[in-house]
């Protein structure tokens, strides 16, 4: 009995032994504390590099907006090219196709204004359109912002505003997006992307207002 009771120790030492210089459940248990932490860098490296592609992606939409209603021009030879509300949904349309995968209607807003010289040689917003659900406000003021004095700088930032010239019109592009992340929750809080662009028309064009002729077509208020 008391060999059986010697033996059976041995053993039991044996295997404790064993177990001790085993690395294979060091390996293990390792990767069990790592792999967690592996999974969080990379879906906050996959985070980061969607908010990074949302931030060009943001800015080139606003620059091809603000470049396609510079280019607009409809009308003949015998008349200056007149621009109409039409036209306007099309560049928006446009910015639908480029915002294609990012839910950019319910979450963003691009506010299209023609930034011209008023009478008295100021500046001033003569119309503004948009498109987007987000509630957000131009930060240069609504239509009609400078239509009589010198008082309104201009659109874009303080010191450095675009300003047009007599017989012109800029293109001005306010875009803002709110940030949808990939993983249902951003990594980064919530950041709202904004970004803005301004073209100078190509040609000369009817400044005195926006067309709309039978069939008439919305009209992309920013009310």
């Amino acid at each position: 009995m008391i060999a059986l009771l010697q033996r059976v120790r041995r053993r039991m030492r044996a295997e404790f032994l064993r177990l001790a210089y085993d690395s294979g459940a060091v390996v293990m248990i390792e990767m069990a504390f790592c792999i967690p932490l592996l999974v969080i860098v990379g879906f906050a490296g996959i985070e980061l590099a969607n908010l990074t592609m949302s931030h060009t992606r943001v800015s080139q939409i606003g620059l091809s907006a603000a470049d396609n209603a510079s280019r607009i021009a409809f009308g003949s030879n015998l008349s200056l090219p007149r621009v109409r509300e039409i036209d306007i949904n099309e560049v928006f349309t446009g910015v639908e196709e480029q915002a294609r995968g990012m839910n950019f209607r319910a979450n963003g807003r691009v506010i299209l204004s023609s930034l011209e010289r008023n009478a008295d040689g100021g500046q001033w917003i003569h119309w503004q359109r948009c498109y987007g659900d987000l509630d957000i406000d131009s930060a240069y003021g609504p239509q009609g912002t400078g239509a009589t004095g010198t008082g309104f700088a201009g659109m874009g930032e303080t010191g450095r505003e675009v300003t047009a010239a007599a017989g012109t019109a800029v293109m001005f592009v306010e875009i803002t997006y709110d940030y949808q992340p990939m993983v249902g929750a951003t990594w980064f809080g919530t950041p709202r992307i904004r970004s803005t662009a301004a073209f100078n028309i190509r040609e000369g064009r009817d400044l005195s207002q926006l067309y709309n002729p039978a069939p008439a077509a919305a009209v992309s208020s920013c009310d």
